[in-house]
């Protein structure tokens, strides 16, 4: 099944939150029905990047079987680590970057990498909001996320 997951991460402009985060499938039933899925959640204390991370967790954990995935980000740090192969470089150097810097958020780059395993996934990077009007959703339930938590 082909399965587009739209995410957005936003941690309202501030490094110590609050953020949230928002994801939505959509996909075409064996019917050739289309349908949308909708997710988001809220956390505190949290940067951009891990809303990132999590939103991009949130659409793959969500499906229950394999599919084909496209992921549409607006993050470039997200996408760029798959199609760039950061990762592996990551994994080889024991998580390490760069001068031997350690890479953040390890603990969701593991999680996603579990996530992404029984998926054929491709990360497509959309350029700020001026790509996919679903991005656009995406920002909006991030922000009610982020909303929700009564700190933003």
């Amino acid at each position: 099944m082909q399965v587009s997951i739209y995410t957005d991460g936003a941690a309202r402009g501030n490094p110590d939150g609050p953020g949230g985060y928002g994801t939505i499938l959509e996909y075409v039933d064996p019917k050739g029905d289309l349908h949308t899925k909708e997710l988001s959640e809220g956390y505190a204390k949290t940067t951009n990047n891990r809303m990132e991370l999590m939103a991009v967790i949130a659409g793959l954990e969500a499906l229950n079987r394999p599919c084909d995935v496209k992921v549409y980000s607006d993050s470039k740090y997200v996408v760029d680590a798959f199609n760039q192969d950061w990762i592996g470089n990551w994994v080889k150097k024991g998580w390490k970057r760069g001068k031997n810097e350690p890479v953040k958020n390890v603990d969701l780059w593991q999680r996603l990498l579990k996530a992404k395993e029984p998926h054929n996934v491709t990360f497509l990077w959309v350029k700020g909001h001026n790509g996919h009007p679903q991005n656009e959703r995406c920002d909006a339930l991030a922000t009610s996320a982020a909303d929700k938590l009564g700190t933003g």
